[in-house]
């Protein structure tokens, strides 16, 4: 994602990347569908809001990813899309069971929310590997 914001950023458009929580190993699916999830938004805020920064927030969460792109451009209409990157981070989160939205923000400008369910098995490995404790009641 770094690098992403980085070719952003020198397109015209920066972007304010900010990690919370302990950054872990994600199982493929999850981490490609973080990833896509940004880009496409990013790209949305580049090519529709006239916004010259965003803010893209990866919560890493003791049962979840959550996922926020903000821009204060022009906003929009997330119903009257024409094109399919809306609807294509809407299936891809509603694959992997999670919760989406995108809309105009109160105040102005645009905002895409995702949150993206780690299963336990996948928080259970990834502490494995980096030999954290698992948290109790966690799953």
């Amino acid at each position: 994602m770094e690098r992403l914001a980085a070719t952003t950023t020198a397109a015209g458009v920066r972007v304010d990347l900010r990690w919370r929580g302990t950054r872990r190993p994600l199982p493929a699916d999850i981490d490609l569908a973080a990833f896509r999830i940004v880009q496409e938004s990013v790209t949305n805020v580049v090519r529709h809001s006239g916004a010259t920064s965003c803010r893209v927030r990866v919560d890493h969460l003791d049962d979840a990813l959550a996922i926020e792109v903000s821009d204060r451009g022009r906003g929009g209409n997330a119903g009257t899309d024409t094109g399919y990157g809306l609807v294509g981070m809407r299936e891809r989160v509603a694959l992997l069971h999670g919760d989406f939205t995108a809309g105009t923000r109160h105040g102005g400008g645009f905002l895409v929310a995702a949150r993206l369910p780690v299963p336990r098995a996948a928080r259970t490995a990834a502490e494995a590997k980096t030999g954290a404790e698992p948290k109790a009641g966690a799953g």
